[in-house]
Protein backbone atom coordinates (compact mmCIF):
# COMPACT_ATOMS: atom_id res chain seq x y z
CA UNK A 1 0.00 0.00 0.00
CA UNK A 2 1.57 3.20 -0.93
CA UNK A 3 1.05 6.41 0.61
CA UNK A 4 -0.55 9.09 -1.18
CA UNK A 5 1.44 12.35 -0.11
CA UNK A 6 -0.68 15.06 -0.48
CA UNK A 7 0.75 18.43 -2.13
CA UNK A 8 2.19 20.54 0.86
CA UNK A 9 0.02 23.78 0.69
CA UNK A 10 1.21 26.58 -1.69
CA UNK A 11 1.62 30.11 -0.53
CA UNK A 12 -0.66 32.53 -1.70
CA UNK A 13 0.67 34.84 -4.11
CA UNK A 14 1.07 38.50 -2.60
CA UNK A 15 -0.37 40.76 -5.21
CA UNK A 16 2.01 44.13 -4.08
CA UNK A 17 0.71 46.37 -6.79
CA UNK A 18 -3.25 45.64 -5.79
CA UNK A 19 -2.44 46.76 -2.22
CA UNK A 20 0.05 49.98 -3.44
CA UNK A 21 -2.47 51.07 -5.79
CA UNK A 22 -5.42 50.36 -2.87
CA UNK A 23 -3.12 52.52 -0.68
CA UNK A 24 -2.66 55.38 -2.78
CA UNK A 25 -6.23 55.34 -3.83
CA UNK A 26 -7.25 55.57 -0.16
CA UNK A 27 -4.76 58.06 0.60
CA UNK A 28 -5.90 60.13 -2.14
CA UNK A 29 -9.79 59.99 -1.32
CA UNK A 30 -8.36 60.80 2.37
CA UNK A 31 -6.98 63.66 1.09
CA UNK A 32 -9.59 65.00 -1.15
CA UNK A 33 -12.14 64.83 1.70
CA UNK A 34 -9.87 66.49 4.04
CA UNK A 35 -9.53 69.29 1.37
CA UNK A 36 -13.50 69.44 0.51
CA UNK A 37 -13.81 69.97 4.24
CA UNK A 38 -11.53 72.61 4.83
CA UNK A 39 -13.19 74.16 1.30
CA UNK A 40 -16.39 74.28 2.98
CA UNK A 41 -15.45 75.21 5.98
CA UNK A 42 -13.54 78.23 5.25
CA UNK A 43 -15.73 79.36 2.61
CA UNK A 44 -19.32 78.23 3.73
CA UNK A 45 -19.17 78.88 7.50
CA UNK A 46 -21.39 79.92 9.96
CA UNK A 47 -20.93 82.11 13.24
CA UNK A 48 -23.05 82.60 16.11
CA UNK A 49 -23.29 85.02 19.06
CA UNK A 50 -23.86 83.56 22.07
CA UNK A 51 -22.88 86.66 24.20
CA UNK A 52 -25.37 88.38 26.50
CA UNK A 53 -25.54 92.02 25.03
CA UNK A 54 -24.55 90.62 20.94
CA UNK A 55 -21.93 93.48 21.11
CA UNK A 56 -20.47 92.25 18.00
CA UNK A 57 -23.67 90.95 16.07
CA UNK A 58 -24.73 93.01 13.16
CA UNK A 59 -28.32 94.30 13.02
CA UNK A 60 -31.07 92.80 9.87
CA UNK A 61 -30.19 96.47 8.67
CA UNK A 62 -26.35 96.50 8.26
CA UNK A 63 -26.70 92.84 6.85
CA UNK A 64 -29.32 93.98 3.75
CA UNK A 65 -26.85 96.93 3.50
CA UNK A 66 -24.36 95.35 3.16
CA UNK A 67 -25.37 93.02 0.46
CA UNK A 68 -26.33 95.51 -1.80
CA UNK A 69 -22.87 96.88 -2.12
CA UNK A 70 -21.79 97.03 -5.53
CA UNK A 71 -18.19 97.82 -5.54
CA UNK A 72 -15.40 97.22 -2.80
CA UNK A 73 -14.93 99.20 0.23
CA UNK A 74 -11.75 99.68 2.40
CA UNK A 75 -11.70 100.41 6.01
CA UNK A 76 -8.41 101.72 7.28
CA UNK A 77 -8.42 101.62 11.21
CA UNK A 78 -5.92 103.76 12.93
CA UNK A 79 -6.21 102.62 16.79
CA UNK A 80 -3.13 102.69 19.11
CA UNK A 81 -3.16 99.56 21.30
CA UNK A 82 -3.64 101.19 24.28
CA UNK A 83 -7.57 102.06 23.20
CA UNK A 84 -9.71 100.56 25.11
CA UNK A 85 -11.87 99.99 22.48
CA UNK A 86 -9.40 98.52 19.93
CA UNK A 87 -10.12 94.89 20.35
CA UNK A 88 -13.65 95.85 20.03
CA UNK A 89 -13.11 97.31 16.96
CA UNK A 90 -11.15 94.39 15.17
CA UNK A 91 -13.97 92.00 16.46
CA UNK A 92 -16.79 93.96 15.31
CA UNK A 93 -14.71 94.74 11.60
CA UNK A 94 -14.37 91.07 11.34
CA UNK A 95 -18.37 90.39 11.59
CA UNK A 96 -17.91 93.26 8.46
CA UNK A 97 -15.88 91.38 6.52
CA UNK A 98 -17.73 88.32 6.91
CA UNK A 99 -21.55 89.57 5.99
CA UNK A 100 -19.55 91.54 3.30
CA UNK A 101 -18.59 88.44 1.52
CA UNK A 102 -15.49 89.92 0.12
CA UNK A 103 -16.64 93.45 -0.49
CA UNK A 104 -14.65 94.87 2.38
CA UNK A 105 -10.90 95.35 2.61
CA UNK A 106 -9.26 96.01 6.28
CA UNK A 107 -5.71 97.12 7.26
CA UNK A 108 -4.89 97.86 10.34
CA UNK A 109 -1.97 100.37 11.05
CA UNK A 110 -0.92 101.42 14.32
CA UNK A 111 0.25 105.15 14.17
CA UNK A 112 2.91 104.76 17.32
CA UNK A 113 4.59 101.54 15.46
CA UNK A 114 3.68 102.27 11.95
CA UNK A 115 4.27 105.76 11.41
CA UNK A 116 5.36 105.74 7.97
CA UNK A 117 2.54 104.30 6.81
CA UNK A 118 0.36 106.38 8.94
CA UNK A 119 1.37 109.58 8.48
CA UNK A 120 1.11 108.72 4.56
CA UNK A 121 -2.52 107.32 5.07
CA UNK A 122 -3.34 110.21 6.88
CA UNK A 123 -1.72 112.52 4.48
CA UNK A 124 -4.07 111.10 1.49
CA UNK A 125 -7.18 111.33 3.22
CA UNK A 126 -6.61 115.18 4.70
CA UNK A 127 -7.19 113.96 8.17
CA UNK A 128 -6.03 115.93 11.08
CA UNK A 129 -6.36 114.74 14.43
CA UNK A 130 -4.78 112.87 17.72
CA UNK A 131 -7.75 110.22 17.93
CA UNK A 132 -7.81 107.24 16.93
CA UNK A 133 -9.93 106.98 13.55
CA UNK A 134 -11.35 104.45 11.32
CA UNK A 135 -11.24 105.59 7.36
CA UNK A 136 -13.91 104.51 5.10
CA UNK A 137 -12.70 104.56 1.52
CA UNK A 138 -15.34 103.53 -1.41
CA UNK A 139 -14.93 104.38 -5.30
CA UNK A 140 -13.31 107.72 -3.99
CA UNK A 141 -15.21 108.96 -1.47
CA UNK A 142 -13.92 109.29 1.76
CA UNK A 143 -15.70 109.32 5.40
CA UNK A 144 -13.80 109.77 9.13
CA UNK A 145 -15.08 107.95 12.05
CA UNK A 146 -13.46 108.69 15.24
CA UNK A 147 -13.36 106.63 18.22
CA UNK A 148 -15.25 108.90 20.49
CA UNK A 149 -18.51 108.40 18.33
CA UNK A 150 -18.03 104.12 18.43
CA UNK A 151 -18.04 104.32 22.16
CA UNK A 152 -20.05 106.43 25.48
CA UNK A 153 -17.60 106.79 28.04
CA UNK A 154 -18.07 108.21 31.84
CA UNK A 155 -15.09 110.29 33.19
CA UNK A 156 -13.40 108.48 35.73
CA UNK A 157 -12.04 110.32 38.97
CA UNK A 158 -8.01 111.27 38.49
CA UNK A 159 -8.49 111.91 42.57
CA UNK A 160 -8.67 108.40 43.37
CA UNK A 161 -7.22 106.68 40.50
CA UNK A 162 -10.20 105.72 38.68
CA UNK A 163 -9.80 105.61 34.76
CA UNK A 164 -12.25 106.55 32.21
CA UNK A 165 -15.04 104.31 31.33
CA UNK A 166 -16.91 102.63 28.93
CA UNK A 167 -20.38 102.72 29.73
CA UNK A 168 -21.66 101.48 26.04
CA UNK A 169 -20.16 100.67 22.54
CA UNK A 170 -22.16 101.25 19.48
CA UNK A 171 -19.83 100.96 16.69
CA UNK A 172 -22.24 99.33 14.68
CA UNK A 173 -24.20 102.51 14.70
CA UNK A 174 -21.25 104.99 14.10
CA UNK A 175 -19.60 102.62 11.20
CA UNK A 176 -23.35 101.27 9.22
CA UNK A 177 -23.94 105.07 9.56
CA UNK A 178 -20.52 106.11 7.76
CA UNK A 179 -21.17 103.31 4.96
CA UNK A 180 -24.40 104.71 4.12
CA UNK A 181 -23.05 107.90 3.63
CA UNK A 182 -19.89 107.17 1.96
CA UNK A 183 -21.18 104.52 -0.40
CA UNK A 184 -24.58 107.03 -1.27
CA UNK A 185 -22.65 109.93 -1.77
CA UNK A 186 -24.99 113.17 -1.44
CA UNK A 187 -27.34 113.42 1.14
CA UNK A 188 -31.12 112.66 1.11
CA UNK A 189 -33.02 115.50 1.80
CA UNK A 190 -36.30 115.46 3.80
CA UNK A 191 -38.65 118.51 4.02
CA UNK A 192 -40.01 118.89 7.48
CA UNK A 193 -43.14 121.07 7.42
CA UNK A 194 -43.55 123.39 9.94
CA UNK A 195 -46.16 126.15 10.63
CA UNK A 196 -48.99 124.56 11.89
CA UNK A 197 -47.20 123.72 15.39
CA UNK A 198 -45.66 120.92 14.53
CA UNK A 199 -42.55 119.94 17.36
CA UNK A 200 -39.80 121.38 16.25
CA UNK A 201 -36.43 120.58 14.45
CA UNK A 202 -34.35 122.95 16.22
CA UNK A 203 -33.64 123.99 19.77
CA UNK A 204 -35.01 121.34 22.61
CA UNK A 205 -36.83 119.34 19.88
CA UNK A 206 -38.92 116.37 21.48
CA UNK A 207 -38.35 114.24 18.25
CA UNK A 208 -34.16 114.88 19.26
CA UNK A 209 -33.79 111.35 19.44
CA UNK A 210 -35.72 110.56 16.00
CA UNK A 211 -34.24 113.00 13.88
CA UNK A 212 -30.58 111.90 15.13
CA UNK A 213 -31.46 108.28 14.26
CA UNK A 214 -32.72 108.78 10.77
CA UNK A 215 -29.98 111.48 9.96
CA UNK A 216 -27.76 108.44 10.74
CA UNK A 217 -29.01 106.93 7.46
CA UNK A 218 -27.48 109.81 4.84
CA UNK A 219 -30.88 111.52 4.72
CA UNK A 220 -30.83 115.44 6.10
CA UNK A 221 -34.21 116.87 7.81
CA UNK A 222 -34.77 120.58 6.58
CA UNK A 223 -37.75 122.61 7.42
CA UNK A 224 -40.11 123.17 4.99
CA UNK A 225 -42.30 126.52 5.46
CA UNK A 226 -45.38 125.75 2.51
CA UNK A 227 -46.08 129.48 3.18
CA UNK A 228 -42.57 130.76 2.07
CA UNK A 229 -42.32 129.02 -1.02
CA UNK A 230 -43.75 129.21 -4.70
CA UNK A 231 -42.83 125.30 -4.96
CA UNK A 232 -41.23 122.31 -3.33
CA UNK A 233 -37.67 122.49 -3.94
CA UNK A 234 -37.17 119.75 -6.39
CA UNK A 235 -34.16 118.67 -4.18
CA UNK A 236 -36.80 117.44 -1.35
CA UNK A 237 -37.13 113.91 -1.80
CA UNK A 238 -39.75 113.54 0.92
CA UNK A 239 -42.18 115.67 2.59
CA UNK A 240 -42.40 115.26 6.24
CA UNK A 241 -45.98 116.62 8.11
CA UNK A 242 -45.51 115.44 11.87
CA UNK A 243 -48.95 116.23 13.83
CA UNK A 244 -50.17 119.37 12.61
CA UNK A 245 -52.60 121.24 15.01
CA UNK A 246 -54.85 123.31 12.57
CA UNK A 247 -54.98 122.72 8.55
CA UNK A 248 -52.87 123.84 6.01
CA UNK A 249 -54.28 126.77 3.82
CA UNK A 250 -55.78 126.23 0.47
CA UNK A 251 -52.16 127.20 -1.26
CA UNK A 252 -50.06 124.87 1.03
CA UNK A 253 -52.50 121.76 0.11
CA UNK A 254 -52.37 122.91 -3.50
CA UNK A 255 -48.47 123.07 -3.11
CA UNK A 256 -48.64 119.15 -1.79
CA UNK A 257 -51.13 117.91 -4.03
CA UNK A 258 -48.60 119.57 -6.97
CA UNK A 259 -45.99 117.71 -5.29
CA UNK A 260 -48.00 114.24 -5.07
CA UNK A 261 -48.84 114.58 -8.82
CA UNK A 262 -45.19 114.82 -9.58
CA UNK A 263 -44.75 111.24 -7.69
CA UNK A 264 -43.73 112.83 -4.80
CA UNK A 265 -43.21 111.13 -1.10
CA UNK A 266 -45.15 112.10 1.76
CA UNK A 267 -45.26 110.51 5.07
CA UNK A 268 -48.30 111.53 7.28
CA UNK A 269 -48.37 111.36 11.08
CA UNK A 270 -51.86 112.64 11.98
CA UNK A 271 -53.14 113.73 15.24
CA UNK A 272 -56.02 112.55 16.32
CA UNK A 273 -57.23 115.37 18.45
CA UNK A 274 -57.02 117.81 15.91
CA UNK A 275 -59.11 119.28 13.08
CA UNK A 276 -57.32 118.96 10.04
CA UNK A 277 -60.08 118.23 7.39
CA UNK A 278 -58.32 119.45 4.52
CA UNK A 279 -55.72 117.28 4.74
CA UNK A 280 -58.56 114.64 5.87
CA UNK A 281 -60.13 115.10 2.22
CA UNK A 282 -57.06 114.26 0.36
CA UNK A 283 -56.45 110.95 2.79
CA UNK A 284 -59.88 110.13 1.68
CA UNK A 285 -59.81 110.74 -2.27
CA UNK A 286 -57.00 108.30 -1.70
CA UNK A 287 -59.05 105.06 -0.23
CA UNK A 288 -57.84 106.37 3.25
CA UNK A 289 -60.75 107.28 5.99
CA UNK A 290 -59.89 108.42 9.28
CA UNK A 291 -62.34 107.31 11.66
CA UNK A 292 -63.81 109.28 14.54
CA UNK A 293 -62.87 106.76 17.22
CA UNK A 294 -59.73 106.53 19.74
CA UNK A 295 -58.56 103.29 20.26
CA UNK A 296 -58.70 101.83 23.86
CA UNK A 297 -58.14 98.22 25.87
CA UNK A 298 -58.99 96.74 29.36
CA UNK A 299 -56.59 94.97 30.96
CA UNK A 300 -55.65 93.29 34.56
CA UNK A 301 -53.46 95.08 36.62
CA UNK A 302 -53.90 92.79 39.34
CA UNK A 303 -56.11 89.57 40.26
CA UNK A 304 -59.47 91.51 40.21
CA UNK A 305 -58.25 94.71 39.15
CA UNK A 306 -59.06 96.23 35.50
CA UNK A 307 -57.46 99.37 33.92
CA UNK A 308 -58.43 101.27 30.96
CA UNK A 309 -55.69 102.07 28.78
CA UNK A 310 -55.15 104.61 25.76
CA UNK A 311 -51.31 103.80 24.34
CA UNK A 312 -52.12 101.16 21.98
CA UNK A 313 -49.51 98.50 21.72
CA UNK A 314 -49.64 97.33 16.97
CA UNK A 315 -48.04 94.63 15.61
CA UNK A 316 -46.91 95.35 11.94
CA UNK A 317 -48.26 93.05 8.86
CA UNK A 318 -45.68 91.45 5.99
CA UNK A 319 -48.09 92.52 3.17
CA UNK A 320 -45.77 95.59 1.94
CA UNK A 321 -41.94 96.43 1.99
CA UNK A 322 -42.09 99.16 4.71
CA UNK A 323 -43.14 96.35 7.15
CA UNK A 324 -42.24 93.07 5.36
CA UNK A 325 -39.08 92.45 7.51
CA UNK A 326 -40.90 93.92 10.86
CA UNK A 327 -43.44 91.52 10.67
CA UNK A 328 -45.13 90.41 14.00
CA UNK A 329 -42.78 92.91 15.68
CA UNK A 330 -44.72 94.32 18.38
CA UNK A 331 -44.43 98.04 18.88
CA UNK A 332 -46.09 100.59 21.52
CA UNK A 333 -47.81 103.72 20.18
CA UNK A 334 -48.66 105.93 22.79
CA UNK A 335 -50.90 108.52 23.00
CA UNK A 336 -54.36 109.07 21.01
CA UNK A 337 -54.77 106.86 18.43
CA UNK A 338 -57.66 106.35 15.57
CA UNK A 339 -58.30 103.92 13.33
CA UNK A 340 -58.31 104.00 9.98
CA UNK A 341 -60.95 102.47 7.13
CA UNK A 342 -59.03 101.34 3.58
CA UNK A 343 -61.53 101.58 0.86
CA UNK A 344 -61.32 98.06 -0.98
CA UNK A 345 -58.86 97.54 -3.96
CA UNK A 346 -61.37 97.33 -6.66
CA UNK A 347 -63.05 100.66 -5.66
CA UNK A 348 -59.15 102.31 -6.51
CA UNK A 349 -58.43 100.00 -9.17
CA UNK A 350 -59.13 102.14 -12.21
CA UNK A 351 -56.69 105.28 -10.60
CA UNK A 352 -54.19 103.02 -10.15
CA UNK A 353 -53.90 103.33 -6.43
CA UNK A 354 -53.32 100.44 -4.38
CA UNK A 355 -53.32 100.42 -0.39
CA UNK A 356 -51.75 98.11 2.04
CA UNK A 357 -52.20 98.24 6.05
CA UNK A 358 -48.63 98.30 7.95
CA UNK A 359 -49.95 97.86 11.31
CA UNK A 360 -52.80 96.76 13.56
CA UNK A 361 -53.67 96.52 16.65
CA UNK A 362 -53.93 94.01 19.22
CA UNK A 363 -56.44 92.00 19.67
CA UNK A 364 -58.43 93.49 23.13
CA UNK A 365 -58.89 97.05 21.64
CA UNK A 366 -61.43 98.79 20.15
CA UNK A 367 -62.32 102.04 18.93
CA UNK A 368 -64.49 103.79 21.08
CA UNK A 369 -66.55 106.82 19.70
CA UNK A 370 -67.51 108.04 22.79
CA UNK A 371 -64.45 109.17 23.92
CA UNK A 372 -64.94 111.95 25.40
CA UNK A 373 -67.12 110.87 27.90
CA UNK A 374 -66.19 110.35 31.34
CA UNK A 375 -69.33 107.76 32.03
CA UNK A 376 -67.70 104.63 32.19
CA UNK A 377 -71.13 102.78 31.32
CA UNK A 378 -70.55 104.70 27.50
CA UNK A 379 -66.74 103.83 27.41
CA UNK A 380 -67.46 99.83 27.02
CA UNK A 381 -67.57 98.30 23.55
CA UNK A 382 -70.93 98.64 22.11
CA UNK A 383 -70.72 96.37 17.81
CA UNK A 384 -73.55 98.87 17.05
CA UNK A 385 -71.34 102.04 17.27
CA UNK A 386 -68.07 101.27 17.72
CA UNK A 387 -64.87 99.50 16.04
CA UNK A 388 -63.91 96.09 16.26
CA UNK A 389 -60.70 94.20 15.12
CA UNK A 390 -59.13 94.29 12.90
CA UNK A 391 -57.91 98.04 13.59
CA UNK A 392 -55.60 98.94 11.15
CA UNK A 393 -53.61 102.24 12.70
CA UNK A 394 -51.11 102.78 9.58
CA UNK A 395 -51.20 102.17 6.29
CA UNK A 396 -49.06 102.35 2.81
CA UNK A 397 -50.58 104.20 -0.39
CA UNK A 398 -48.96 103.75 -4.16
CA UNK A 399 -49.97 105.89 -7.46
CA UNK A 400 -48.87 104.07 -10.28
CA UNK A 401 -45.61 101.64 -9.96
CA UNK A 402 -46.18 98.40 -10.43
CA UNK A 403 -47.32 95.61 -8.26
CA UNK A 404 -44.46 93.40 -8.93
CA UNK A 405 -41.65 95.05 -6.17
CA UNK A 406 -38.60 93.69 -8.64
CA UNK A 407 -39.90 96.25 -11.00
CA UNK A 408 -38.71 99.53 -10.43
CA UNK A 409 -41.14 102.29 -11.75
CA UNK A 410 -41.44 106.09 -10.95
CA UNK A 411 -44.74 106.20 -8.49
CA UNK A 412 -46.20 108.34 -5.93
CA UNK A 413 -45.83 107.01 -2.74
CA UNK A 414 -47.54 107.73 1.06
CA UNK A 415 -47.63 106.70 4.37
CA UNK A 416 -50.02 107.80 7.12
CA UNK A 417 -50.04 106.73 11.21
CA UNK A 418 -53.20 107.90 12.67
CA UNK A 419 -50.69 108.86 15.82
CA UNK A 420 -47.83 111.59 16.03
CA UNK A 421 -46.83 111.30 20.02
CA UNK A 422 -44.72 107.55 19.19
CA UNK A 423 -42.20 109.61 17.18
CA UNK A 424 -41.62 111.86 20.86
CA UNK A 425 -38.16 111.00 23.03
CA UNK A 426 -39.95 110.52 26.04
CA UNK A 427 -42.23 107.55 24.02
CA UNK A 428 -38.59 106.40 22.15
CA UNK A 429 -37.30 105.72 25.21
CA UNK A 430 -39.34 103.22 26.02
CA UNK A 431 -38.74 100.83 22.80
CA UNK A 432 -36.90 101.54 19.45
CA UNK A 433 -39.52 99.48 17.34
CA UNK A 434 -41.32 102.79 16.64
CA UNK A 435 -37.87 104.49 14.76
CA UNK A 436 -37.52 101.20 12.89
CA UNK A 437 -41.09 101.35 11.86
CA UNK A 438 -40.14 105.09 10.84
CA UNK A 439 -37.09 104.61 9.31
CA UNK A 440 -38.41 101.25 6.77
CA UNK A 441 -41.26 104.29 5.89
CA UNK A 442 -38.53 107.14 4.98
CA UNK A 443 -36.41 104.18 3.41
CA UNK A 444 -39.42 103.10 1.36
CA UNK A 445 -40.52 106.80 0.34
CA UNK A 446 -36.80 107.22 -0.71
CA UNK A 447 -37.19 103.92 -2.74
CA UNK A 448 -34.53 102.43 -0.65
CA UNK A 449 -35.97 99.00 0.06
CA UNK A 450 -32.60 97.38 0.73
CA UNK A 451 -32.03 99.63 3.81
CA UNK A 452 -35.41 98.59 5.24
CA UNK A 453 -34.95 96.03 8.28
CA UNK A 454 -34.15 96.17 12.37
CA UNK A 455 -31.76 98.83 12.87
CA UNK A 456 -28.49 98.30 15.26
CA UNK A 457 -29.77 98.80 19.11
CA UNK A 458 -29.53 101.56 20.68
CA UNK A 459 -27.24 101.15 22.95
CA UNK A 460 -28.39 101.26 26.82
CA UNK A 461 -26.83 101.41 30.16
CA UNK A 462 -27.83 98.86 32.21
CA UNK A 463 -28.68 100.21 36.11
CA UNK A 464 -30.57 99.11 39.20
CA UNK A 465 -31.68 101.14 42.59
CA UNK A 466 -31.78 99.63 45.75
CA UNK A 467 -33.93 101.14 48.50
CA UNK A 468 -33.30 100.57 52.20
CA UNK A 469 -35.36 97.43 52.57
CA UNK A 470 -33.59 95.65 49.56
CA UNK A 471 -30.50 97.06 51.20
CA UNK A 472 -31.15 94.99 54.62
CA UNK A 473 -31.76 91.70 52.97
CA UNK A 474 -28.56 92.25 50.76
CA UNK A 475 -27.03 92.90 54.05
CA UNK A 476 -27.91 89.95 55.54
CA UNK A 477 -27.28 87.29 52.28
CA UNK A 478 -24.10 88.65 52.57
CA UNK A 479 -23.32 88.35 56.29
CA UNK A 480 -25.48 85.50 57.07
CA UNK A 481 -26.92 83.05 54.34
CA UNK A 482 -23.72 83.16 52.21
CA UNK A 483 -21.01 82.05 54.88
CA UNK A 484 -23.88 79.40 56.56
CA UNK A 485 -24.11 77.25 53.14
CA UNK A 486 -20.78 76.04 53.28
CA UNK A 487 -20.94 75.72 56.76
CA UNK A 488 -24.04 73.27 56.88
CA UNK A 489 -22.17 71.49 53.92
CA UNK A 490 -18.67 70.72 56.31
CA UNK A 491 -21.10 69.69 59.16
CA UNK A 492 -23.08 67.88 56.50
CA UNK A 493 -19.25 65.89 55.93
CA UNK A 494 -17.86 65.84 59.26
CA UNK A 495 -21.27 64.28 60.60
CA UNK A 496 -21.17 61.14 57.84
CA UNK A 497 -17.02 60.28 58.37
CA UNK A 498 -18.13 60.60 62.22
CA UNK A 499 -20.63 58.13 61.74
Amino acid sequence: MTDDASPPNQPRKIHRFQIGLNVILQVAIVIVLAAMVNYLGFEHYRRWDYSRDKKYALSDKTKHFLAGISGKVRMTVFFAGNNPITADVQNLLTEYQYAARGKIDVEYVDPERSLTRAKELLGKYKVVTDESVLILDYQGRNKTVKASEMAETSQGNPMTGEELQITAFKGEQAITGALIDVVEGKKNLVGYVAGHKEPPLAGASSISVLKTFIENENVQFQELNLFEVPAIPADIKVVMIAGPQYDPSDREMKLLRDFWNKDGRILLLIDPAAKTPKLTAFLNELGVKIDDDRLMAMVKTGIQEVARVRDVVAHFLPDNSVTQRLADVRAPFLGATSSLTLQPAQALAAANIRLWPLAQAEKGYWGETNYYSDDEALLQFDPAKDHGDPLTIAAAVEKGGSADQRVQINSARLVVVANTTFIHDDALTQGQQGLDFVSASINWLLSREQLIGIAPKIPQVLTFTLDEHALHNLRWIILVLMPLIPALLGLIVWWKRRA
